[in-house]
């Protein structure tokens, strides 16, 4: 069969849309993927807001084969701004990468027809001059082992909460739109080592003060009806799925902001599982949960 496609006006742009009528989930087409991201982008597009964005594409859907994907040169429009970035992390060798900067509605529909339900992006913003800033986000990933849940990231994510708040920032919550919780906070600082090193002493705290249900080191066999509080997040070099996101599994879920209230009374999984029209009815109800991330930033702890 031949690929349909379909040449569309978003904004300024035309875009040519393929296959829409693809199933990416159960019961929800490409057309709804793009329509969900056209819909959530006014309180999505701020937090993508000069980061570059690391893609996890499913052009099979949510649980068919992925990729990775940074470098979009190769097939990038021509008006689509990138970041030029050298490559980081354990596998990096330096070599540039063309990291896409999804600025507004247009390049994030472009997006979403490649079949990029999630995006991910760093605890940093770009520099006026294209270089990497220093961290402007905290970021805790509490990741439940086997035998646990979000349930007991719940518990976890109070307890830090209070840290968190004694130590003078303000934490915000998200579902990780899988199994997880996450906790971020607005910080500044000059020094990008600091965010994972004071992550890193929080995690260990807890860790020592319930031993039985938190471990801050990676190891598997360390995982088991434990809560992985994964400081690592903050490596400048690594990233974290966006607020809003669209996750690649059995269902449209989505990476979703949630009040104290939600994590206090969460009581089953399902408690903090939300999909995309959910997401959408709870935006246009409450709005932007993570709005103040940016506003409420203070300096980042000694510890």
């Amino acid at each position: 069969m031949a690929e349909q496609r379909v040449t569309v006006q978003v904004g300024a742009r035309r875009l040519r849309l393929s296959n829409l009528d693809k199933q990416l989930y159960p019961g929800f087409s490409k057309a709804r993927v793009i329509d969900y991201y056209t819909r959530i982008a006014p309180v999505l597009l701020p937090h993508l807001a000069g980061r570059p964005v690391t893609f996890i594409r499913f052009p099979e859907g949510g649980t068919g084969p992925s990729f990775f994907e940074k470098d979009v040169s190769r097939h990038a429009p021509d008006w689509l701004p990138t970041a030029a970035l050298p490559s980081s992390g354990s596998r990096g060798n330096g070599e540039i990468i063309h990291y896409p900067l999804l600025t507004d509605l247009p390049a994030l529909v472009w997006a979403a027809n490649l079949a990029a339900l999630e995006l991910h992006v760093p605890q940093w913003t770009l520099r006026r001059d294209g270089t990497r800033g220093a961290p402007d986000r905290l970021v805790f990933d509490l990741d439940p082992g086997p035998g646990t849940s979000i349930v007991e990231c719940c518990r976890i994510a109070e307890r830090l909460r209070e840290i968190l708040l004694a130590d003078g920032l303000t934490p915000v919550a998200k579902t990780s739109g899988s199994k997880g919780l996450q906790l971020y906070c607005g910080v500044r600082t000059r020094t990008p080592e600091r965010t994972s090193a004071y992550a890193k002493a929080l995690a260990e705290q807890l860790a020592q003060e319930t031993p039985q249900l938190v471990t801050a080191k990676m190891a598997k066999a360390l995982r088991g009806g434990r809560v992985l509080i994964d400081w690592s997040q903050n490596n400048p070099a690594k990233t974290t799925v966006a607020p809003y996101s669209l996750r690649g599994r059995a269902r449209p879920t989505v990476s979703t902001p949630v009040t104290w209230a939600e994590v206090q009374g969460c009581r089953h999984a399902e408690d903090l599982v939300f999909t995309a029209d959910e997401v959408l009815d709870r935006v246009a109800e409450a709005g932007d949960l993570f709005a103040d991330l940016a506003a409420t930033r203070a300096a980042l702890p000694a510890r």
